[in-house]
């Protein structure tokens, strides 16, 4: 189990590394929002820096696919912390960005979380039974509280409802990426009928989809090291309460590890708490991309 929890790191920080690519371009393209979605998002796919950023992203997705299909979800998701930890220290080398000593604390616990985890990893636990009805509810709850901050005027200024929807939105994919390796364990059909046949490749594909795109719109009000860590603690908080909720995921037999295990998690929450009270946003610049029919002429 912990080479596929290490190759869970590695998964974290190629992701982590495609997402600070994709920052570095947000002050040079538009918005996606309103009838202007299509456009925006045919602008990015035209900026060489943000699609390198997206194949970066990309293999890191390969490698947590392969690690998710070893390990309980919930562990990984949290291993994946250290990709939030590399990317702030990017933020702060590469962008110049600096953090209030309330964001570093948010910080500091998402990285000591991750290590409380490490310590209660035994190499035994196995997992419970999968309950795709349970997905369904537990989706349909995640998604109706990820919109709700969107509700708030402050909260879509700064940034900061766009990235907590993205981290939903990653966390569900994270869910339905283990869900899909489930399902293709057990099914001995070729792999091009397995993937038009699965209902969770299509959940997966749709959610990393808006999580991208939703988090792209936060980096223009947002500073990149508290979207990114705030988006990255909630797509890890959903896909740990998932493990235990959805795929009957089961804390350590060791008292010692299971409080470990259980401090991790609150550690999470509390991180994403301390960062999603930042009050400080980025200037918006209006970038504006002509309609697709006018590009053409």
């Amino acid at each position: 189990m912990i080479l596929y929890l290490s190759l869970a790191i590695v998964a974290s920080a190629l992701m982590a590394l495609g997402l600070l690519m994709m920052k570095t371009r947000s002050a040079h393209l538009p918005i996606a929002a309103g009838a202007n979605v299509i456009g925006a998002v045919a602008a990015w796919l035209r900026d060489p820096m943000w699609i390198g950023g997206l194949g970066v992203q990309t293999a890191g997705w390969a490698c947590y696919v392969i690690a998710v299909s070893r390990a309980p979800v919930s562990m990984v998701a949290v291993m994946g912390q250290g990709g939030i930890a590399l990317f702030v220290v990017a933020s702060v080398v590469v962008l110049g960005e600096r953090a209030s000593p309330r964001e570093w604390a948010g910080i500091g616990a998402v990285v000591f979380g991750m290590l409380m985890l490490t310590l209660s990893l035994n190499g035994s636990e196995l997992e419970g039974a999968f309950e795709p009805a349970t997905l369904v509810i537990f989706t349909i709850l995640l998604t109706l509280a990820g919109l709700a901050p969107m509700a708030v005027a402050r909260l879509n200024a700064s940034g900061t409802a766009a990235a907590i929807f993205s981290g939903v939105v990653f966390g569900l994919g994270a869910i339905f990426t283990k869900a899909m390796t489930l399902e293709f364990a057990g099914n001995a059909a070729s792999l091009a009928l397995r993937l038009a046949s699965n209902p969770y490749v299509c959940c997966m594909i749709v959610a990393n989809i808006l999580g991208i795109v939703t988090l792209q719109n936060s980096f223009h009000s947002s500073r990149a090291i508290i979207a990114m860590p705030l988006s990255g603690a909630l797509s890890n908080i959903v896909p740990i309460v998932g493990g235990l909720v959805v795929f009957g995921e089961r804390l350590p037999a060791s008292s010692t590890a299971a409080a470990m295990r259980v401090g991790a998690f609150v550690l999470t929450i509390a991180a994403g708490a301390l960062l999603a009270g930042s009050h400080e946003q980025l200037p918006v610049e209006a970038v504006v991309v002509a309609p697709l029919s006018r590009a053409k002429t």
